[in-house]
């Protein structure tokens, strides 16, 4: 895996759980609105529209530089609009990257070739 690949994945990953929080957060916050005076909603609703985007964004770049096929595509996309599936984004892509550290150290050193 090359530097910027990695970096588009890393960027994604460090996006994925501040979105999730914010959608969670967007959640409460609309409850509250409707079940009390509280409404936080288009201070939220700003914040978590953004983290969205950049997570799309990101998206786009990790799908574009590390050449996934459609279903893992589909999956991150999946787990942005679910309520807590950018914890479950952020486990996966850590995970991915520290497989690809792993093969990235062993095709250097002769081990495998992976």
């Amino acid at each position: 895996m090359d530097f910027k690949t990695a970096t588009a994945l890393r960027r994604l990953r460090l996006v994925s759980a501040p979105e999730a929080v914010s959608f969670l957060l967007l959640l409460v916050c609309s409850v509250l609105k409707r079940t009390t005076d509280f409404n936080a909603v288009p201070v939220m609703g700003m914040v978590h529209g953004v983290l969205f985007i950049l997570y799309l964004v990101f998206w786009l770049d990790a799908w574009k530089r590390a050449q996934w096929d459609r279903k893992t595509a589909a999956i991150y996309f999946v787990l942005s609009v679910l309520p807590t599936g950018g914890f479950f984004a952020e486990r996966k892509l850590k995970r991915e990257a520290e497989a690809s550290v792993i093969a990235a150290r062993a095709r250097r050193e002769g081990v495998v070739n992976a």
